[in-house]
């Protein structure tokens, strides 16, 4: 089974990694010149579904429970099991209340029990949400150590405009380009986040900092980085990141932590990811085209799954040569 898969995010990653350990031939065609810059490069990373749950369906949670395990199967060492802690400033305690409602997976943890999980937090809020389950991974090293695997499992690369394409058609070709493909019904969310430096604090897991307008995410990487996001606006502009957007961001992580005051501000980054009108992803089959799309922020949570779904499509789709075998018999 050869099977060509168009784009090099997530989706088209997970997909070809699926489909390569189960047997079947793949070339990955990317338009960009390499694996940078698209909306999965300026993803948060986590893998927290019961945490998603407060603003998404119950099939979020369904789906994407088994994303640790399956990043943890295919990199082993890229996934950090230290749950999601979620806290709220004293005067939003009522988010924290509502958040509570709307998710489950968690224990509520008093003051001490932050300062144990992250010391540098200490004294600056009286109690939080533990979500024990819940893991992330960094995007970037997970997708460029994803690349680097699917090399040696024999997958086909071929980068930008100008790629020369694999001879012969394929038997399947998979649609995991985004906005570029034109499904019915999808829409650009666009996510601005910034990436922060410093040696004065220390996080170990992403912390949730709940506001009723402005809520974001602060998640540790290595060499003294964080990732602070999102923004989530009906857009599909691919612009740089809005002075109000880095203001709100940094207004947030200042929040947090006073030391992310005097942190370096090393990037900004603008994702746009697709989305239905559900917010949730799907799979389609359309002829010899499938498709995996509407991720919408859910990218490194519900892509294992998502590729599952596919692969066992593709596998079990007979192919224009044995349709045409089947015609002559």
């Amino acid at each position: 089974m050869k099977v060509r898969i168009r784009g090099a995010g997530v989706a088209g990653l997970t997909l070809a990694h699926e489909l390569a350990t189960r047997g079947a031939s793949v070339t990955v065609v990317e338009e960009r010149k390499q694996i940078a810059g698209n909306a999965s490069w300026q993803a948060g990373g986590m893998l927290a579904p019961w945490c998603e749950r407060e603003s998404a369906e119950e099939m979020v949670l369904s789906l994407g429970r088994d994303a640790a395990d399956w990043w943890s199967a295919a990199l082993p060492g890229h996934v950090m099991r230290n749950g999601t802690l979620v806290v709220a400033p004293a005067r939003d305690a009522g988010e924290l209340d509502r958040f509570g409602r709307r998710t489950s997976g968690f224990r509520e943890v008093d003051a001490d029990t932050i300062a144990a999980l992250e010391p540098d937090l200490e004294g600056r809020f009286g109690r939080a949400l533990f979500f024990t389950e819940e893991a992330h991974v960094d995007p970037r090293k997970a997708m460029l150590g994803l690349q680097q695997k699917l090399v040696q499992l024999g997958v086909r690369f071929e980068f930008g405009y100008g790629a020369v394409l694999a001879p012969g058609e394929p038997d399947i070709e998979a649609d995991c380009t985004g906005l570029a493909d034109p499904s019915p019904g999808l829409r650009g969310v666009r996510g601005e986040m910034l990436i922060l430096r410093t040696s004065d604090i220390s996080l170990a897991r992403p912390v949730r900092l709940l506001h009723p307008r402005v809520p974001v995410y602060v998640v540790p990487r290595s060499g003294n980085l964080f990732m602070v996001g999102a923004t989530m606006l009906e857009s599909d502009v691919t612009g740089p990141t809005t002075a109000r957007s880095v203001m709100e961001l940094l207004n947030a992580a200042y929040a947090l932590h006073p030391a992310f005051g005097e942190a370096e501000l090393i990037e900004t980054g603008v994702g746009v990811r697709p989305a239905f009108a559900d917010n949730l992803p799907r799979v389609e089959r359309d002829g010899n085209t499938i498709r995996i799309n509407g991720l919408y922020r859910h990218g490194f949570l519900l892509a294992p799954e998502m590729a599952r779904q596919a692969t066992d499509m593709i596998l079990g789709h007979k192919t224009k040569k044995e349709l045409a075998h089947e015609a002559h018999r």
